[in-house]
């Protein structure tokens, strides 16, 4: 269960010298016994890919005759467990993983599930649906109208068809006209139909041009003004992502590490997600927004082996 295509702007790639049977020895070497070896688990996992994990975790049970990600669980604990577990899955996995996290219980993940529809690509949402209904049999449209509602539940859904227009509109006329969609559009985002048609013009870049010199305002300032709430993230995370995804990503982690505590779980997320698809533009999208690197401020805001991981994921102190 993997997407469809490979990325190239990752900190974590396909490791040249990969020999799954050596690697798993070093895993179970690293575990058994009454100590673990965090380091050799942290060095070698995080210097390869997710599809050359998932090759351990098969090759492992072949050699041992046991689960990797059961003796991993057993051996680790908290944030740095859930870290490590994550990064066992590929890419796919984890977002249908995080998905299903983040609607079933009690209470909903509504940041999750605004980060991970906004964020990918059409034929991500394709592949995520589909996945989703092959793990837990259930249909991930479904579960979103049950467990959400109101306007944030249909604009999930209709991120969710995954039929954005991600192309790049250079006609003049044509931009104009969806500007001024976006203008009327944005009058009374309680009306389904302007919702709908207002998700869809804001999928070009160059609009928010146009509706800026028609308006006078930036797009995101008439979102924030006519909307609130779980709405208003969900809109606003689409803007970003048309505008630039390695910066929406940017600013979502520095969010996660500002303040009095550190939101855990969108960190070990978004490390998770993207160390395989652009976190090296991202680390540069977060030093030119905030002034200092990723590096430096996961080194300041977290601490011990979970603090070793993620700084590994971020792709070392190279270039900070």
């Amino acid at each position: 269960m993997q997407y469809a295509g490979k990325a190239s702007r990752g900190t974590i790639k396909d490791h040249p010298g990969f020999d799954v049977n050596n690697d798993s020895e070093v895993l179970r070497k690293a575990m058994k016994g009454l100590g673990t070896d965090e380091d050799s688990i942290i060095n070698l996992l995080t210097n390869r890919s997710s599809a050359q994990r998932k090759q351990m975790c098969k090759a492992y049970k072949t050699l041992f005759g046991k689960d990797l990600v059961e003796d991993l669980k057993s051996e680790l604990g908290g944030k740095f467990e859930k870290l490590i577990v994550g990064m066992m899955k590929t890419r796919l996995e984890y977002d249908v993983s995080q998905l299903r996290d983040a609607l079933k219980g009690a209470g909903t993940n509504e940041k999750c599930l605004i980060e991970i529809l906004a964020s990918r690509t059409n034929a991500e949402i394709h592949e995520i649906k589909a996945a989703y209904k092959e793990e837990y049999g259930k249909d991930l449209e479904e579960d979103i109208v049950n467990d959400t509602s109101g306007h944030f539940g249909r604009m999930l859904v209709i991120l969710l068809q995954g039929n954005r227009d991600q192309g790049r509109h250079t006609e003049e006329a044509s931009v104009k006209q969806d500007a001024e969609c976006v203008l009327w559009g944005s009058v009374e985002l309680s009306c389904v139909t302007n919702l709908i048609k207002f998700s869809h013009c804001i999928a070009f870049f160059l609009v928010f041009d146009q509706y800026m010199k028609i308006s006078g305002y930036q797009i995101e300032e008439s979102i924030s003004s006519e909307t609130s709430g779980n709405l208003a993230n969900a809109l606003l995370a689409v803007v970003k992502c048309v505008r630039d995804v390695p910066e929406y990503f940017a600013e979502s982690l520095h969010n996660s590490m500002k303040g009095a505590g550190t939101d855990d779980d969108t960190l070990i997320r978004i490390m998770i997600s993207r160390s395989e698809v652009d976190m090296l533009d991202i680390r540069e999208k977060f030093r030119q927004k905030f002034g200092k690197s990723l590096y430096i401020a996961i080194k300041k805001d977290t601490s011990g082996d979970y603090r070793n991981a993620l700084l590994k994921l971020c792709g070392g102190g190279v270039g900070e």
